[in-house]
């Protein structure tokens, strides 16, 4: 497992995991006041057609160079949004 990062180096592209490991989409936008290191939120597109769908900061676990882990399971990523 990769170590740990800051939510202030999530870049659009990165990978995003759903609870259960799966992958269920990624990084479009990361939401936030980074000179005050408020994080507020990610949106994360979840196929190519998709609108992006926001992600609160609190459904989001550990930050990994390159990926973001939620607390969610790949059906309530699913129903962010509705």
């Amino acid at each position: 497992m990769a170590d740990p990062v800051s939510w202030l180096l999530i870049e659009p592209g990165w990978k995003v995991l759903a609870a259960d490991g799966s992958g269920v989409g990624t990084v479009a936008e990361v939401t936030g006041e980074p000179e005050a290191d408020i994080f507020d939120g990610l949106e994360i597109t979840t196929g190519v057609l998709s609108k992006p769908r926001y992600v609160p900061a609190e459904q989001v676990g550990e930050i990994e160079e390159g990926t973001v882990h939620l607390s969610l399971t790949p059906a309530q990523v699913e129903q962010l949004g509705n």
